[in-house]
């Protein structure tokens, strides 16, 4: 009984792990606050906790796929003097200065979010039934060849690893990033080239930002390529994409420790949509709650 729930309590622990590192993919609080490490403008050698408490949902362009809901969600991160732990990435700087930050990082690769049978009610007691479902009007969602994820294998977690770098001007920063698979997944990379911006409009703080990510054969073919085992249709290979993203998040101080949030994130699959697997072009992340700082 003991070995049971000790089993439960780490299904659980990985389980939210997992969703928190998938839903601050690319986000937009961790390149900032690895750009303020730089300029000395948070706090080092102690843990940086907050909480965001409110409703939004990851889409699912799948066929089959479930909406990932996003209900509570918990920010940790450490920073050290160069260590830093940060929302699922584990990261060590090389270079720091007023303008250029250069960091070599591991995370766990984020395509495997489309992949999870995910039940929030065996996760967290604040469960919602409500969530953001985009439908696509788009003419190429129509397809002739439909394969739904629960019938094909087990995409498996893949861990990730590489260069990140930063260059700050102003309240602008330019990022470059460069990770590949060292887990021997998928035996591949993805490399992004993002811009982000920060402004304060009164008392509300927004941080828009736009980029693109380039995914290799390797990646794409793992987790959106189908084996002739997997359909009737043969062996389907994706290839390489570019896929453009654009995200804005904003935040209005309620007090010192609580403020509101409004997050809205754009993922573009359009370049690999040939898969029999999309049903969508595109993903899309929302949410709009609280945030209370500890």
């Amino acid at each position: 009984m003991k070995s049971q729930a000790i089993r439960m309590c780490a299904a659980i622990y990985a389980l939210t792990v997992m969703l928190v590192n998938q839903a601050y993919a690319d986000d937009s609080t961790r390149t900032e606050r690895e750009s303020r490490k730089a300029n000395q403008e948070i706090e080092t050698n102690q843990w940086h906790i907050s909480i965001n408490t409110g409703i939004g949902a990851i889409t699912n362009p799948l066929h089959g796929g479930d909406n990932l809901p996003l209900v509570l969600l918990p920010e940790v991160a450490y920073y050290a003097d160069k260590w830093f732990f940060d929302n699922g990435r584990l990261g060590y700087s090389f270079l720091e200065s007023n303008s250029h930050v250069l960091n070599v990082v591991t995370e766990f690769n984020p395509e495997t979010r489309f992949f999870i049978d995910f039940h929030p009610s065996n996760v967290f007691a604040l469960n919602s039934s409500s969530s953001f479902i985009v439908e696509s009007t788009s003419s190429n969602e129509l397809s002739s060849k439909t394969v739904s994820v629960d019938d094909i294998r087990h995409r498996r977690w893949a861990l990730d690893a590489g260069l990140s770098y930063h260059y700050i001007q102003n309240n602008h920063v330019f990022s470059v990033q460069a990770l590949m698979d060292v887990s021997g997944v998928y035996n591949g990379m993805r490399s992004a080239l993002q811009w982000q911006s920060h402004y304060q409009v009164g008392n509300l703080s927004v941080a828009p930002s736009l980029g693109v990510w380039y995914k290799s054969a390797g990646l794409n073919d793992y987790f959106y390529g189908l084996s002739a085992e997997e359909t009737s249709y043969g062996e389907i290979d994706v290839g390489s994409s570019w896929q453009p993203y654009a995200k804005i998040d904003a935040r209005w101080p309620l007090s010192e420790a609580n403020s509101l949030r409004f997050h809205l994130a754009y993922y573009d699959y359009s370049a690999v949509d040939d898969s029999p697997l999309f049903e969508h072009t595109y993903s899309m992340t929302a949410f709009i709650g609280f945030n209370h700082i500890f």
